[in-house]
C-alpha cells in the first residue's frame, strides 16, 4: 500500500511538474508573438517588448520550479536526511525567487521610466526584496555551516 501511495504521489508531482513546463512554453511563445505582432506598431514595441521579458523570466522561473519538482520529489528521496541537504535544497528554492524578483524589478524600472517616474517606487522596493533575500541566504548559509560542523564533530566523537 505505501509503495502504491509512493508511485501516486510521485506521479502526480511528475503531472504538475510537466503542466508547468507546457504552460511556460505557452507563454514564451506569447511573449515573442506579441513582439512580433507589435513590430509595425509605432508607440508600442518598447513597452510590449519590457512586457514580454517580463513573462519570459516569470516562465524561466516557473521551468525551474518544474525542474525542482521532478529532481527532488520524483528522483530523490523525499526525506531530508541530513542539514547539509537541507540547506542544498532550501538554497535552490530562495535562489530561484531571488533571481526572478530582481529580473522583475529590473524590467519594471525600464517600464516605469517610460511611464512615469512616479512608478519607480514599485520596482525599488522588488529589488530592495532581492537584496534582501541574498542576505538572508547568506545569514542562513552560514549558520547552517555553523550546524553542519557541530554535527560532524558529535559523528567524529
Amino acid at each position: 500500500m505505501q509503495r502504491l501511495f509512493a508511485f501516486l504521489l510521485n506521479s502526480i508531482h511528475l503531472f504538475a511538474a510537466l503542466i508547468l513546463i507546457i504552460m511556460s512554453l505557452l507563454i514564451m511563445g506569447w511573449a515573442v508573438y506579441e513582439v512580433i505582432a507589435s513590430i509595425p506598431l509605432k508607440g508600442e514595441f518598447i513597452p510590449r517588448m519590457l512586457q514580454s521579458v517580463g513573462a519570459i523570466v516569470i516562465s524561466a522561473a516557473i521551468i525551474d520550479v518544474a525542474q525542482y519538482m521532478i529532481e527532488e520529489e520524483v528522483f530523490m528521496n523525499k526525506e531530508l536526511r541530513d542539514p547539509r541537504e537541507a540547506r542544498r535544497t532550501l538554497t535552490k528554492i530562495i535562489v530561484i525567487i531571488t533571481i526572478a524578483v530582481s529580473i522583475e524589478g529590473l524590467v519594471y524600472i525600464f517600464k516605469a521610466g517610460t511611464e512615469s517616474m512616479a512608478l519607480l517606487i514599485y520596482p525599488a522596493w522588488l529589488l530592495f526584496v532581492s537584496a534582501i533575500l541574498i542576505v538572508s541566504l547568506g545569514v542562513y548559509q552560514k549558520l547552517s555551516a555553523t550546524i553542519e560542523r557541530e554535527e560532524l564533530t558529535k559523528i567524529k566523537m
